[in-house]
Parts: C-alpha cells; sequence; structure tokens
C-alpha cells in the first residue's frame, strides 16, 4: 500500500497547539466536563447482573465503529464517548476541539485506528497524557503498520481481535467486574453479532473467488473477509482513499473491466463519490452490473456497528445474488 500523505490528515499546527493549552487548563476537570456526543447506540449484549464494582469506565474511542463495540462490550460498566459521529464528517480530516481534548485527558481508556487513519488523535493523546490511561491502537493490534490499509473495521477478523482485546482491556482496568465483561463478551459474539457473522459466513460460501470492483480501498478487507476477488487495481484504490489522482491508465483498466464485465458488481464509498467515482458506477449501472454501497462511518449515525454492517452485507449479498444468479 502507498503510504498515507500526512497533510492530509494533521490539522494546522495552531489549531492544535491552541486545542492542546486548552486541554491542560481544563484537565482537571476533564472527566465531568465532556460535550462530545456519547455513542451507546444498539447496546443489545447482556447487561443484567451488573454487580460487581459499581465502577464506571470513561472510555474515549476516535471513531464511532470502535465506539460501538466498545460500548455494548462494556455495557452497565463503561461511559463511552466517541469523538467522530458525524457521517458527514471525514476522519481523516477532523481538527480536534478544546471538548475532545478534555474527553481524551479524562479518559480511563483510549481507542484509535491508527496506521494514519486518525493521526490527529495520536497528537491529541500525546498532548493529554492521562494517569494510567490504557490505549488500544487498532493498527498495533492487528499488526498493520503505517501506509498500510487502514480500514480494519471491515476486517471480520479484525473486528474479532478488537473484541478479544477490548474485553482483556477492561478486564485489566476494573478486575471486580471481570465475569461480567466475560458475559458481555459470549453475548456479543454469539447473539448480538449473530446476524453479521452468518452473512459473512453465507456469502463466502456461495461467492467466494466472485470477481468484483471497487471505489476505494475501504471495500479491500470486506473484500478479503468475503472471500471476493478485487480486480480494481490497487494504486486506483488508494488513491481514492488518499484523495489523490488516480492515473489515467488505471482509470482506462476499470473502464475496460466494466465494459466488457470482468466485475460481477460494482462496491463503492457513498461518503466519498467523486466525479471518476460517479462515473464508473453509472458505467455499471449501464451495463446491468449490480453496484452495492458501503460507507465509512455508522450510517445513519445512531445505529450500531451490526446493525449498520449487517445492512451494507445485505446489500453485497443482494448483489452478488443478481449478477450471479445464484
Amino acid at each position: 500500500m502507498s503510504a498515507v500523505p500526512a497533510s492530509r490528515f494533521a490539522p494546522p499546527s495552531a489549531r492544535l497547539a491552541l486545542v492542546a493549552a486548552t486541554a491542560a487548563l481544563t484537565a482537571a476537570t476533564a472527566t465531568a466536563c465532556s460535550t462530545s456526543s456519547s455513542n451507546n447506540a444498539g447496546n443489545t449484549a447482556a447487561t443484567s447482573n451488573s454487580g460487581g464494582s459499581g465502577k464506571t469506565i470513561q472510555v474515549v474511542a476516535a471513531e464511532n465503529f470502535w465506539g460501538s463495540i466498545a460500548s455494548q462490550l462494556g455495557g452497565s460498566h463503561v461511559k463511552v464517548t466517541s469523538i467522530i459521529t458525524n457521517p458527514n464528517t471525514d476522519p481523516h480530516d477532523h481538527e480536534p476541539t478544546a471538548a475532545d481534548a478534555r474527553t481524551v485527558a479524562g479518559a480511563q481508556y483510549a481507542i484509535v485506528n491508527g496506521i494514519g487513519y486518525d493521526a490527529w488523535a495520536d497528537k491529541l493523546l500525546a498532548a493529554n497524557p492521562g494517569s494510567g490511561r490504557t490505549e488500544l491502537k487498532v493498527g498495533d493490534l492487528v499488526g498493520i503498520k503505517p501506509g498500510g490499509n487502514p480500514h480494519r473495521w471491515y476486517s471480520p477478523d479484525n473486528v474479532h481481535q478488537v473484541i478479544e482485546k477490548i474485553t482483556a482491556d477492561y478486564k485489566k482496568i476494573d478486575p471486580a467486574d471481570a465475569a461480567y465483561f466475560d458475559q458481555q463478551k459470549a453475548t456479543f459474539e454469539t447473539k448480538t453479532l449473530a446476524g453479521y457473522n452468518k452473512l459473512i459466513a453465507d456469502i463466502k460460501a456461495k461467492y467466494a473467488g466472485t470477481p468484483i470492483g471497487a471505489s476505494e480501498s475501504i471495500v479491500t478487507p470486506l473484500a478479503e473477509g468475503l472471500g471476493l476477488k478485487m480486480l480494481t487495481p490497487e494504486a486506483f484504490l488508494d488513491a481514492m482513499s488518499e484523495g489523490s489522482d488516480p492515473t489515467a491508465k488505471d482509470k482506462t483498466t476499470i473502464d475496460q473491466q466494466i465494459k466488457n464485465k470482468k466485475i460481477k458488481i460494482y462496491v463503492y464509498n457513498s461518503q466519498n463519490s467523486t466525479p471518476d467515482v460517479q462515473a464508473q458506477v453509472k458505467e455499471a449501472k449501464a451495463e446491468a452490473i449490480p453496484v452495492a454501497t458501503v460507507t465509512e462511518t455508522l450510517t445513519p449515525a445512531g445505529a450500531s456497528f451490526q446493525q449498520w454492517q449487517t445492512t451494507e452485507l445485505r446489500g453485497i449479498e443482494q448483489a452478488l445474488a443478481k449478477a450471479t444468479g445464484k
């Protein structure tokens, strides 16, 4: 994968300095003073038998897809605040606010994606060191180095790795409620994510090896998890994700793939629909190639991780069924 340009992610230095200074002045009251939107949507994991210490872990997640999972795994023993909650906000380009800094400063547990996707979050953590704060950087957990594909929430295997790690971290932070966290995890994986897991297994069993096209690299981890064959040039996928211009050669290759129906379906990120992508969607539809959509963050904003993902997976499954007749 090509390296992600730092300019796409880094907020102006003056803005970051102001944020850090503001946070330093307010860190003492940070735990009680957070104005970012909390993400407890879709908390369908078991919340009975809370018992234990009565402790509530203050959690901050840079993005709401990880925040949704963290909230459901923690149940009544966590308060999760996600910084990126608006579907119209590009997580790459977010400029931290003083409220974001206060939230980070007061958190006992912080979850960031890493891999260059949310470099602003790394800077917030560095500028607001918390005493004893536990930090989870997803990229480090799953072994993806900077410059690799950052969209790990679209990898089913990586999602389950994150579930394991969050649960283990909760148990270390709050040992008195370890049994509760184990129960939350078991319910989340076997019941809450049952539809998500079944769709992934069904698509892989029925459509493995099916060639597809896509608008950007956000689709790649999902395609790998579903056993689908990505034909779109990787350089084009990276360019679209990084906000740079694709080459004429890559665009011609994709046009030929669509025209000659070498791909069965086309999947695009509707939150990053550039003129090039819009043209490819139009071409695919003109050739009767089914089109499915994904988004960068939870859509709608109040959806849970599993509601969001199963909706997208059903769309992909329907497109594959239409394309293949299976």
